[in-house]
């Protein structure tokens, strides 16, 4: 697997994006040249069932991810934005661009491509206090495809009008990456890079460091 393996250390050192072809597009991105994560277990923080890989990038004009899942039994049947896709299989991001646990971005996408977002407003510690469904990242762009060998692939691109704090050197906000799988038998996992120990992802004194640099 090409690229550095950051799953452990609880940063994530966000590199400028490459692109074969033209540029500032998620379809060329080079994410050959990104370091990347492995999810885990959130409650045991162990191996999941079916793995998952997360890689980042940024350019001036956007910050693009790419979730990689290993996927063998898909159940997706929402059909419309913002439909609870939490209640099946998904991937999330979750971003708080201050870092003080108290308001942060929340982006899911389906296998079906369906897109879920919302601004949340939580307690600081692991409580709601109001989500904001009305709001929605600006010229989002989403793709899933099958990648062979039974691998999803997740693309996303944000682009940087929809941060206050965009993406440059030096710059850090407070991220997570999350899935929810659904098993033949019924069961689901939830996975996370860095584990809540809890079946719940809004708990931002848990995210994790995520740190924009330069290629030097």
């Amino acid at each position: 697997m090409s690229g550095n393996d950051q799953s452990t250390s609880g940063i994530y050192y966000c590199k400028p994006a490459k692109f074969i072809g033209l540029p500032n597009r998620l379809e060329t991105v080079d994410w050959n040249d990104c370091s990347h994560v492995e999810l885990t277990d959130t409650v045991t923080g162990l191996s999941p069932l079916e793995s998952t890989e997360v890689r980042a990038c940024w350019s001036a004009d956007s910050l693009y991810v790419r979730f990689m899942c290993q996927d063998n039994h898909i159940v997706s049947d929402f059909t419309q934005k913002d439909e609870p896709l939490y209640e099946q299989d998904v991937v999330e991001l979750f971003i708080d661009e201050a870092g003080l646990g108290q308001s942060y971005f929340e982006l899911e996408v389906s296998p079906r491509n369906v897109v879920f977002d919302a601004r949340i407003e939580n307690d600081g510690n692991k409580s709601i206090t109001g989500t904001d469904m009305a709001w929605s990242f600006k010229e989002l762009q989403t793709i899933v495809e099958e990648a062979g060998n039974g691998i999803l692939s997740y693309g996303i691109r944000i682009p940087a009008i929809n941060f206050k704090r965009k993406p440059e050197p030096g710059v850090s906000w407070k991220v997570n990456f999350y899935r929810i799988d659904e098993g033949t038998n019924g069961s689901r996992q939830f996975q996370a890079w860095q584990p809540t120990y809890a079946i719940n992802y809004h708990i931002p004194s848990r995210f994790g460091k995520f740190v924009f640099v330069t290629n030097d």
